[in-house]
């Protein structure tokens, strides 16, 4: 099976529907393209006129389905599905679209989406993961921690940062630490952690190009994740059997959709199994 995923440059979204893609064992292809008319697209759905407004072209009629993630998406989502007499797959619940005439809608708990035949109510993101060697699984017990950094919500600060590691290495002594940073983590916090004695640690800053994640979930038994990085904890929960741990920031609000995230992800047992929710799509 083949499908045709829909891309808005944002590699979280992406990553999402790649992982939906090979989850379902199905052979890809990728359009990227940039929707600078967003508003205008909530029109056109609203009034169900679907053109192509961001003059797509495909090689190929044979897609099982058009997937995609995120709001830039769903219009031409629906136009090409259409256009091709394909099925429409939504990651993510697509609010200010009607979501009558996706085929099928994965929608996140924390959204509260609502209980119609083709939404499919999901606990965590899509994730799909695979090690790529930098770090080998050692005799020793070893644990990671995974920091994002600022946002809308959070603020990554120093001292929050370093009250966690003292806690860390005062509470797994004998574990190997490795950690990586993010695009988004403060400066003085990655200055903060030339202080402590990792065994790996990967400063986005410094080397871009590098994801340890992968390795970083095969083989510790322990993952620290800031709360801020809610697609990393979804991959954490889906791809490791290890003891999930929520590194707290602090907010500027309360009760946000990233502390539903991370309440809804902790309060599951074990890895988490994209099974029951894959076989509900025929394609």
């Amino acid at each position: 099976m083949r499908v045709l995923i829909l891309s808005d440059g944002k590699a979280g979204h992406l990553g999402q529907s790649l992982a939906f893609a090979k989850l379902k064992k199905c052979e890809y292809d990728i359009i990227e393209f940039k929707n600078d008319l967003k508003f205008l697209t909530y029109i056109l759905d609203f009034f169900h006129i679907y053109i192509n407004l961001f003059s797509l072209h495909v090689s190929r009629y044979d897609y099982k389905a058009i997937i995609s993630t995120g709001s830039a998406t769903y219009y031409a989502n629906k136009y090409l599905a259409k256009k091709l007499g394909t099925k429409s797959i939504a990651l993510m619940l697509p609010q200010g679209f009607r979501y009558s005439d996706f085929d099928y809608i994965f929608a996140q708990s924390h959204d509260n989406p609502p209980k119609d035949k083709n939404i499919i109510e999901i606990p965590i993101n899509f994730s799909f993961s695979k090690p790529k060697g930098y770090l080998q699984k050692n005799e020793k017990q070893s644990l990671a921690i995974i920091l994002g950094g600022d946002n809308k919500i959070f603020k990554m600060r120093v001292d929050t940062i370093k009250k966690h590691l003292d806690n860390i290495f005062e509470t797994y002594p004998n574990h190997l630490k490795y950690i990586t940073t993010s695009r988004r983590t403060p400066k003085e916090v990655e200055q903060l952690l030339e202080d402590y004695a990792f065994d790996y640690k990967l400063i986005y800053s410094q080397e871009p190009t590098i994801n340890p994640i992968g390795d970083f979930l095969q083989i510790c038994a322990v993952l620290f994740i800031s709360i801020d990085s809610t697609s990393m904890l979804s991959e954490a929960k889906a791809n490791s059997e290890a003891s999930l741990h929520v590194i707290d920031l602090v907010a500027t609000e309360k009760d946000t959709k990233y502390h539903k995230i991370a309440k809804n992800i902790l309060a599951l047992e074990g890895r988490f199994d994209y099974t029951p929710y894959l076989q509900k799509v025929t394609l």
